[in-house]
This record gives C-alpha cells, sequence and structure tokens, in this order.
C-alpha cells in the first residue's frame, strides 16, 4: 500500500514536471514546505527571495483541489506581487481570481464565485479581506488552505509591520483545525520567526533556508549631498546594462529624482502610494516591458515584486534597517546571472528614518484626547476628530487604526465608538519596538562603513548561520564595481539642475470640513512657485541661515535668485504689483519682498494685516491651520487691491496661510493672486 507521503511526493514532483519540464528538481526545502502545509496544518517558511515560496502553495492548491477540497486564500500585500502570481498560478491550471482595490466592480461576482466553489485559488489583500460584504460572504466558503504571503507584517517587531495584517490571527483562530496555515516571507530574523510561531499556534514547521544571493554584487557609495548622488546616477545609469529600481525614503525624492532622470535623456518615472494607482499600474506595465530604464520607488515597490531581468537596485538614501535593505536588493538578479547593487548614505538618511521611528506610533497626548473626545460625543468621525482636535490628519488616521486594532474603538458607518475594553496607552510596547529600530539603524550604519563581505555583513545580521565571503563585492574584490564618486562633468550637470529647480506651489480648492458653511472655495490662488526645499545644500539652505541669521535678513542672492525665477511669469502674465504675509515678530518677509519688488521694477503694496494669534507652524491639521490663518490675517481697509498680484512669503508647510490671504484679497477685488515661497518645508513620506 503507498503511503500518504510518497502518495504526496509523486503528485508533487508530477506537478513540477508539467510546470517545468522533464528532469525539473524541488530546490532544497521545497517539498519539505508542501508535505508540512499538506500534514501538518501550520507551515511557516522562511527562505530567500527568488526560492519558489509561492510554487509551495501552488503545488498545495492543485493537489487539494484534486481531493475535491476548499480554495486557496492567499492574503498579500502588494498588487504587483498579485498579478505576477496569477499568471504563473494559471500556468498551473488553476482558475484565479484577484479581491483588491482595483476589483471593486467585480467583487460581488468575485465573492459568488467562491461560494459556488468555482476558484481555485483568490489572492485578497488584507484591507478587502476585513471589508463588511467579505466577512458576510466568508461564512459560506470552503477554505481548504490559508496562505499569508510576506508574513513578517504580521509582527510589529517585522521591518513592515501593517495593522491590518496584524488581525489575521482572527482569521487563523476561527479556521477549522484542519484547515492547513502556510505562511511564507523571505525577511525574517529570529525575533520575527518566534513572534511568528508564536501567533501561527503550536506545532509550528518552519522552512528556512539559507539567504545568500549570488547574483549580487554590492558597493556602498560615500555620496552625502543631493548633487553628488544626483550626479552620480545619472552618469552611471548609461554604464548599467538592463533596467532598475532606485529605492527613495521619501515620495517627494522619488518625483524630483525621476524628473531629474528624465531631464538627462533618461526614461525614468516614480513609483509611490502618493500617485494614482492607475498611474503606478502603467509604470509598472511599461518596466514589466522595458520601455523604462529605471522605476524611482518608496518601499511600495518592495516586497514579492517579480521581474527576473531586473540588472540594478540603487538605494538614494540608505533604507532603516537590514531587513528592508535585504528584502528590496531582492528585487534584482532573479533570473538572471548577475546583477548590482548600490546603496548611497549620508546624516540626512538619519533624520529621516529618525522621522519614521519616532512617528510610527500614534503618542499618549494624541490617544487620550480622541478617546475623550468620542466618549463624550458618543461617536465622532475622522473629520469631527481634525475639527475638534489640534492634530494632524493623517496623525488622527493612525491612531484611529491602532485604537481599533487594539480593541478600544469600533467603527460604524463613518463614525467611531468606544468599545466596552478599557483604553491603556501602550507606552512600553511601543518604546521597546523604537529602541529595537534604533539599534536596526545602528546595523545598517555600520554596513556602510563596515570593511568586511558586504553579502556575508547582511546575512549575518538576519541570523543565517551559513553566511560567508562572497568573493564578489567591492570589499571582497578590493575594486569598485562603478566609480564611487561622479565625474566633476557630471557633478556641475546635477548641481545646475538642482540650481535651477522650482517647486509649484498647487492651489486648494476646498474648506476643511466645519470651517467655511460649503467646502468648495469662490476663489483660489493661481499656481505658484517655491525656489527650494527648505534646509537643502543650495538655495533651501541659504533660506534657512537668513531666517536665523543675527542680522535677520535674507540674502542678496536670494532675491537675485528669486527675481531670475519669476521673471518668465510676471511677464507672460503682465503682474505689476507685489505684497507680502505679514507678521509681528519681523519684519524679515517684508524687507525681502521690497528688495524683491524694486530688482523686478514691481510695485510694492503692504494690503495684509496681522492680529495677534497663535503661531501657524502650532496648528498641525488643515482645520487648524485654516481656522488659525482666518482669524490672523485681513486686509487692511484703505488698501486699493490690484488685479492681478504676486503674494510673498518665507517658508511655506501646509499652504493654509497663503490660500487665506490669497482668498481675502481676491474678495476684496484682486482678480488673480500668485503664490511665491522661497522654500517649501512640508512632509511627504
Amino acid at each position: 500500500m503507498i503511503s500518504l507521503e510518497s502518495r504526496i511526493f509523486t503528485q508533487a514532483q508530477q506537478l513540477l514536471t508539467q510546470l517545468y519540464g522533464a528532469g525539473a528538481a524541488f530546490r532544497d526545502g521545497q517539498y519539505e514546505a508542501i508535505k508540512a502545509a499538506l500534514t501538518r496544518r501550520r507551515t511557516l517558511v522562511v527562505q530567500r527571495t527568488g526560492w519558489g515560496k509561492s510554487l509551495v502553495y501552488f503545488i498545495c492548491t492543485k493537489l487539494l483541489r484534486e481531493q475535491g477540497k476548499g480554495l486557496t486564500m492567499v492574503v498579500s500585500p502588494l498588487l504587483v506581487l498579485m498579478q505576477n502570481q496569477m499568471e504563473a498560478a494559471n500556468r498551473l491550471g488553476l482558475t484565479c481570481a484577484q479581491l483588491n482595490g482595483r476589483t471593486k466592480k467585480s467583487r460581488q461576482e468575485i465573492l459568488d464565485r467562491m461560494v459556488r466553489g468555482e476558484l481555485d485559488l483568490v489572492f485578497i489583500t488584507p484591507e478587502t479581506l476585513f471589508h463588511k460584504d467579505v466577512q458576510e460572504k466568508l461564512r459560506q466558503i470552503v477554505i481548504g488552505l490559508f496562505v499569508i504571503d510576506e508574513a513578517h507584517c504580521i509582527s510589529d517587531w517585522g521591518h513592515d509591520f501593517r495593522l491590518e495584517y496584524s488581525r489575521l490571527k482572527e482569521v487563523i483562530n476561527q479556521l477549522p483545525a484542519n484547515v492547513p496555515v502556510l505562511a511564507t516571507t523571505a525577511t525574517a530574523n529570529d525575533r520575527v520567526v518566534a513572534d511568528l510561531r508564536n501567533q501561527l499556534g503550536e506545532d509550528v514547521f518552519v522552512s528556512r533556508g539559507p539567504l545568500a544571493r549570488e547574483s549580487l554584487r554590492l558597493q556602498v557609495l560615500p555620496l552625502e549631498g543631493r548633487s553628488e548622488r544626483y550626479g552620480w546616477i545619472a552618469e552611471n545609469l548609461k554604464q548599467l546594462s538592463g533596467s532598475g529600481i532606485i529605492y527613495c525614503l521619501t515620495q517627494r525624492d522619488c518625483d524630483l529624482l525621476a524628473d531629474f532622470l528624465k531631464s538627462q535623456g533618461i526614461s525614468a518615472a516614480a513609483y509611490h502610494s502618493g500617485l494614482d494607482d492607475e498611474v503606478n499600474q502603467e509604470t509598472e506595465e511599461l518596466f514589466q516591458q522595458n520601455q523604462l530604464k529605471v522605476i524611482v520607488a518608496t518601499i511600495k515597490l518592495g516586497m514579492g515584486y517579480d521581474k527576473g531581468d531586473i540588472s540594478f537596485v540603487i538605494h538614494f538614501q540608505m533604507p532603516s534597517n537590514i531587513v528592508s535593505y535585504y528584502q528590496q536588493i531582492g528585487r534584482a538578479g532573479r533570473n538572471i546571472p548577475q546583477a548590482d547593487v548600490f546603496l548611497m548614505s549620508g546624516p540626512e538618511d538619519e533624520e529621516i528614518i529618525e522621522h519614521f521611528i519616532e512617528t510610527a506610533f500614534p503618542t499618549k497626548r494624541e490617544t487620550d484626547s480622541m478617546m475623550s473626545y468620542i466618549q463624550e460625543q458618543e461617536g465622532a468621525s475622522q473629520g469631527m476628530l481634525e475639527s475638534a482636535l489640534n492634530i494632524r490628519s493623517s496623525r488622527i488616521k493612525k491612531a484611529l487604526m491602532f485604537l481599533c486594532n487594539d480593541g478600544f474603538l469600533f467603527k460604524e458607518g463613518s463614525k467611531y465608538y468606544a468599545a466596552p475594553k478599557p483604553y491603556v496607552y501602550q507606552q512600553e510596547h511601543y518604546q521597546q519596538i523604537k529602541d529595537q529600530r534604533r539599534l536596526e539603524m545602528e546595523q545598517m550604519k555600520e554596513l556602510t562603513h563596515t570593511r568586511e563581505c558586504l553579502s556575508k555583513y547582511v546575512i549575518r545580521c538576519l541570523d543565517d548561520p551559513e553566511a560567508r565571503d562572497c568573493g564578489c563585492c567591492s570589499n571582497c574584490t578590493g575594486r569598485d564595481i562603478l566609480p564611487s564618486a561622479p565625474s566633476l562633468e557630471a557633478l556641475e550637470a546635477s548641481a545646475s539642475y538642482l540650481h535651477d529647480l522650482l517647486i509649484p506651489i498647487l492651489p486648494r480648492k476646498k474648506w476643511p470640513a466645519g470651517v467655511m458653511e460649503k467646502t468648495t472655495m469662490t476663489h483660489m490662488n493661481q499656481e505658484g512657485l517655491c525656489l527650494s526645499r527648505y534646509g537643502d545644500a543650495g538655495w533651501g539652505r541659504m533660506v534657512k541661515e537668513g531666517k536665523y541669521s543675527p542680522q535677520k535678513r535674507f540674502s542678496e542672492e536670494l532675491v537675485q535668485r528669486s527675481a531670475q525665477a519669476l521673471a518668465p511669469l510676471v511677464e507672460r502674465e503682465g503682474i505689476g504689483h507685489i505684497t507680502h504675509v505679514p507678521s509681528l515678530r519681523t519684519d524679515l518677509v517684508e524687507d525681502f519682498t521690497r528688495r524683491l519688488a524694486e530688482r523686478m521694477g514691481l510695485t510694492f503694496v503692504p494690503l495684509l494685516k496681522k492680529r495677534p494669534a497663535q503661531p501657524q507652524k502650532d496648528m498641525e491639521n488643515g482645520a487648524y491651520q485654516c481656522r488659525n490663518a482666518l482669524e490672523s490675517f485681513y486686509v487692511a481697509e484703505d488698501g486699493q487691491v490690484p488685479a492681478k498680484l504676486l503674494l510673498v512669503d518665507d517658508v511655506v508647510d501646509s499652504r493654509w496661510t497663503l490660500t487665506v490671504c490669497g482668498f481675502q484679497l481676491m474678495e476684496r477685488g484682486c482678480e488673480a493672486v500668485w503664490p511665491f515661497a522661497l522654500a517649501d518645508s512640508g512632509q511627504s513620506d
């Protein structure tokens, strides 16, 4: 009589041959993971990128469906990952579907097909899984295998913890005991593996293999300044064959770098969560078809993205930890013999990472005030909280997610209500994770300075006992893969570009909820201009120095550059007058605006006045910023308002000061207002 194990192996081998042809063999650990998932019920697979984790659940699905078992549900965080895997699963003859933000229109039809048992495998995002209509249908759906892809997202010790993922333990606990659960990830150290084992339940089989990627050559680039990094990238992309990814820490850096590369004749596109899904999807398709040399992306294009011929990965800034770094460089060299990986780093990177660490969790002040308000009001919407509390809208949204996830709040319709569970702020737990993430940042900093094998250092940090010298990184060979600094010509070109770069100030079109009777604005500013990013090398640093110099005066170079930047706009629109945003504490902006008016031959008109009020920088969300600006500024009664006007401020952040001042000027008869600011201090993460 054939044993169960022999039958599983024979069937699995037949499917592998069907997929890859005669002579195909499982990689070390693949068959063991398949067997464990089909017999041991709880399985955790921790294997390097490109190892073939998806093959494990594809074969399990095929075997279970042939036995008449239910469908496989794969929880996956990335839409691009779903599409890649759908194509692979179809080659095995599996009938698949996706449930995510892009498939809202067909959601009901897909759910009905799941109930009828017509689908073998469904990829679903955690956000969609917990939608009310999906949860209701789940009771009628027979699940044969439950898969959690990128399982490190469950653990708040992981590099990419996601609140939606943390709720998956609720689903696991509700599954019948005989339904196998398979969790897969390429990026989990000992701490995360221990946490995942605890969450998956008792008797978990762990498949954990070596993490080294022999196809990758690593090099560290000690380039601190933006112009040096821009120059190196523009010059050396031409030396790199194929296509690749450049990772940035912020959305704004993605946009700016992609624009710079396009100005240098390089086919590039930005990719991040601040862009529309349709835009990102088009970028993915162009990249897959090799119509783009490079995608400039945040971590949104990280986990699981599968393009087998990516030949290089460049980190424009240092990632926050080794696990993220390993995850991202793993996009390269999957189906080609060699790929190159370059890491840039500098002090600015540490500041950004520290900001991410410090803002990762809601503060006690935020959650205390929100819980109190919700309890007092007996329920409140996000808009009500923003109007009532001086907390950034993004922070309110984050705190609501944490409070719901921890069971202190629940949501019905658009409102949040206090749950019976007593509210307690998890100070100690949050602090432990912050401390751990700071240690991980130090590990990452050490990578940029170590003289040992770069690959070995990375793998050892991931607790791989088989870490060894790769023999091909710049430290092992003693030679740079590419020159470690840009040529003088490339540096001059990038410095010139950054010197002339202007940032648009986009007009706001709606008032925050609760501020005005109607949210639609009757008067809007024109699109304005901003000279720099606050504090950046060049103009941004000059603005910062001017604000805090003993003389309290902006330099003549800033006046000259501003006049040069504004000249085409002034000539094109026929603008003859200029005014400023006043301050009760300093005449810094007025002095600058008068000098700018003189240089450009414009008439300076001091139209706006300011009442005593709280500093605008202390206002944290749109409702508070807008109300504070409305209370602070007004147009002088005797002011003769011209038809066209430049409105000058030193630093723009939320845009509400410029929006309100422009609105008031237009209410008094001005036909059009163009804002201008010396620097933009807004955050875009």
